[in-house]
């Protein structure tokens, strides 16, 4: 995608090899706003920990209505798969383990890439295993709609193919679902029900609710020079990635 909101920041630690695991990290921002230049702190925070971290910019409302966010990020991940795969920018060329991150409306993005395989094929992206979906406070079964921006970002006609829980299917990468009790912009039930969906599929899946934590929480709780929220997010974030590294 062409423009601004088609590039991605890339954190390669000094560590990275040929296949050393990459995270697609999508911000959130209400599918209206964000920029990736706000999100240094989660390239950091993961790339310290050995992992190759891309986050993409994307086109958001008014300028685009859905799919289009989706889309673009579907053209992000085939970028930065050819990437990780010729070579270039600091990163080895190999087969690198892929995992989709996101939080808020980029966990719905990351929650559609990892679930629907319509749109990674679409965008031409080299056809492979997604090694897992990290999702942060995510809405992910968020109808009916209610308020009237969201109406008009949400077409009528295509609502139904917004909602990650409708492609969950026996295959599909497992998944670490994390959410704040007291998020009051997303209800944690989205990370429940998105769960529930995983499991009655056989799709492996943890699922960590955080009593003390609001909707920013868990995505503050990453930052390591100055954590605002737990800090057991990030550690069990990491222990997922590790985990499904092997």
């Amino acid at each position: 995608m062409p423009g601004e909101r088609g590039t991605f920041d890339l954190y390669v630690p000094d560590t990275a090899t040929a296949s050393t695991p990459i995270v697609v990290f999508f911000y959130g921002g209400s599918w209206d706003s964000g920029f990736k230049a706000i999100y240094p702190f989660v390239g950091q925070s993961l790339a310290s920990a050995g992992y190759i971290v891309a986050i993409p910019d994307y086109r958001v409302y008014p300028d685009v209505r859905f799919p289009a966010f989706v889309e673009d990020g579907a053209r992000a991940v085939s970028a930065i798969e050819r990437l990780a795969r010729r070579g270039g920018a600091g990163v080895e060329p190999g087969r690198h383990p892929l995992f989709l991150m996101g939080h808020s409306a980029g966990a719905q993005i990351a929650a559609l890439l990892a679930f629907d395989a319509r749109y990674l094929a679409a965008a031409e992206a080299p056809d492979r295993a997604i090694a897992g979906f990290v999702g942060l406070s995510g809405p992910y079964d968020f109808l009916p709609l209610k308020e009237e921006r969201y109406k008009r970002i949400f077409p009528p006609a295509l609502r139904e193919a917004s909602q990650p829980v409708r492609f969950v299917g026996r295959g599909d990468p497992p998944a670490f679902l994390a959410h704040g009790l007291k998020d009051t912009t997303v209800d944690p039930e989205n990370t429940r029900s998105l769960a529930r969906h995983l499991r009655r599929a056989g799709v492996p899946v943890t699922e960590a609710l955080y009593p003390e934590l609001d909707h920013i929480g868990t995505v503050s709780s990453l930052a390591t020079a100055l954590p605002l929220g737990d800090r057991r997010v990030r550690e069990d974030v990491l222990a997922f990635l590790k985990d499904r590294s092997r």
